[in-house]
């Protein structure tokens, strides 16, 4: 059986406390492999390690930093069907999700890569003769990349490729249930010539790992990916420290569908966003907001449509939705089928733990759908993440983005009309920090923002140049070459 263990300045080592934990595929209850159970005491050597490279590091030349991941991009390329494989058989995503998920590390390598050679400051004019002014990116020390198990290539390379290339030093903690994908991305970048202590990986539990993270002296920022529960508790800690936080926590993502719109692209658009990842994403699209003239007939067509998806093994070609991540993610999924109905909600199919045969042995949830959905259910109000999605009758557009809006998060949003008025009001009006057109919930690319509003976080974003302003601080310099005293304007 395969044994995985923590990376601390450059070494592989088992934790302190000389205990494992395993994991079990999701889909057939194996076991792949155990992993070493750390606590504050790895924490302290890995933030020890991390510090003490940073004196280096911080001054090793950008380009030649981005020299580095441009190697982990073309190593992960190389390994790309193996790392997909590997990902299918811990979490559980469909093949081709799972390749996807590798191929958004290998943008986001290239993409940062370049930043090597950018992370642009300012020159502008000085108020005085004889003088400069210019800003500039300052690494901020230590950071922590404290990730989830429905991302486990795409979300830690969001983290650790800006902190990175900036000249920052990285502790990585990733969920539990994917520390076989987080010590895979460590080896590669190992492999890729990063000198020791500069990423380190500490394997755990929030409890035993995060949270000696989050309250650790020497930590400079924590970048977090998970349920706005726990985000709101890592806010906390981090406040009582001043540490800067980044957050991105939940979802619960609306599809509108006006009365003109291309139904059959609707219908594909919400089956990928709703059931995509087996609902685990938080870009999922959980609500359907339709027009009445539309509804039945949308929610009828998406409900034949699930009912069809084929369940089972995400290393099936032939499979459509592969099992949710856990024993207890099923059950978190399945309550809300009983919620839903008490509300009054009808169901449209699905709603049942699959069980036949082989599904008996893994996580497996039915592809389900509610028709005739109020607004304020809370079967359209809670994030569920799962294989789960309500359609929600309203009569104009004015309802349809006030229905939209009317949650406490604000990730993603997505309209299907063929009237550009529409279009541009939904741009205007829907308060999310990912807005698509004509197109599902959920695809971001990495060159854009990536976050979003309200309780989907703090504000920060990830992916694009907005993730450089998260791992820096901005230095303004000023440089008076006049040979006397100027004083400026205020003075």
């Amino acid at each position: 059986m395969a044994q995985f263990k923590n990376y601390i300045g450059g070494k592989w080592q088992d934790a302190r406390s000389g205990q494992e934990f395993d994991r079990r595929n999701p889909a057939t209850g194996e076991v792949i492999g155990t992993y070493t159970r750390s606590d504050a005491r790895d924490v302290d050597d890995a933030v020890a390690a991390a510090a003490k490279a940073f004196q280096s590091w911080r001054l090793y030349p950008a380009p030649k930093r981005g020299e580095i991941l441009y190697r982990v991009g073309q190593l992960l390329m190389e390994r790309k069907q193996q790392l997909a494989r590997e990902m299918t058989e811990e979490m559980g995503k469909v093949l081709t999700e799972a390749g996807g998920d590798v191929q958004e590390g290998i943008d986001m390598a290239f993409y940062m890569a370049g930043e090597g050679r950018r992370q642009w400051g300012q020159t502008v004019p000085a108020e005085s003769p004889n003088k400069w002014a210019m800003s500039v990116r300052k690494p901020l020390g230590v950071v922590a990349a404290i990730t989830p198990w429905n991302f486990p290539m795409a979300i830690p390379t969001w983290k650790i490729m800006p902190a990175l290339v900036t000249g920052n030093t990285v502790v990585f903690k990733p969920a539990s249930y994917t520390s076989r994908m987080a010590v895979r991305l460590v080896e590669v970048f190992e492999e890729a010539g990063l000198p020791a202590g500069v990423l380190n990986l500490v394997l755990g539990s929030g409890q035993d790992v995060g949270d000696a993270i989050v309250k650790h002296p020497d930590v400079a920022l924590i970048s977090f990916t998970g349920s706005t529960e726990t985000g709101t508790a890592v806010n906390v800690e981090a406040a009582r420290r001043l540490k800067r936080v980044s957050l991105e926590l939940g979802g619960k993502n609306a599809i509108i569908v006006m009365e003109d719109a291309d139904i059959n692209n609707a219908v594909d658009g919400i089956l990928w966003s709703a059931f995509g990842t087996s609902g685990q994403r938080c870009t999922a699209a959980s609500r359907v907001i339709a027009h009445r003239q539309i509804s039945d007939e949308l929610t009828s067509r998406l409900a034949e449509r699930a009912g069809g998806m084929r369940l089972g093994s995400g290393l099936d070609a032939t499979t459509d939705v592969g099992p949710v991540v856990s024993q207890s993610q099923l059950e978190r999924v399945h309550a809300y089928i009983a919620v839903g109905k008490n509300e009054g909600a009808e169901l449209a199919v699905g709603g049942e733990i699959a069980t036949q045969g082989e599904l008996a042995r893994g996580h497996f949830h039915q592809p389900t759908v509610f028709g005739n959905v109020r607004a304020d259910m809370r079967i359209a109000q809670e994030e569920i993440f799962g294989p789960v999605t309500a359609v929600i009758p309203v009569s104009d557009m004015d309802e349809a983005v006030a229905v939209a809006n009317n949650v406490q998060y604000g990730l993603s949003a997505a309209i299907y009309t063929r009237d550009v008025n529409r279009a541009f009001r939904a741009m205007q009006d829907i308060y999310t920090g990912i807005l698509y057109v004509n197109a599902g919930t959920i695809g971001a690319e990495i060159q854009l923002p990536f976050g979003g509003t309200k309780a989907t976080g703090n504000g920060h974003r990830e992916a694009g140049q907005a993730a450089l302003d998260v791992v820096t601080e901005w230095q303004s310099i000023y440089v008076d070459y006049s040979g006397r005293l100027q004083r400026a304007q205020i003075d």
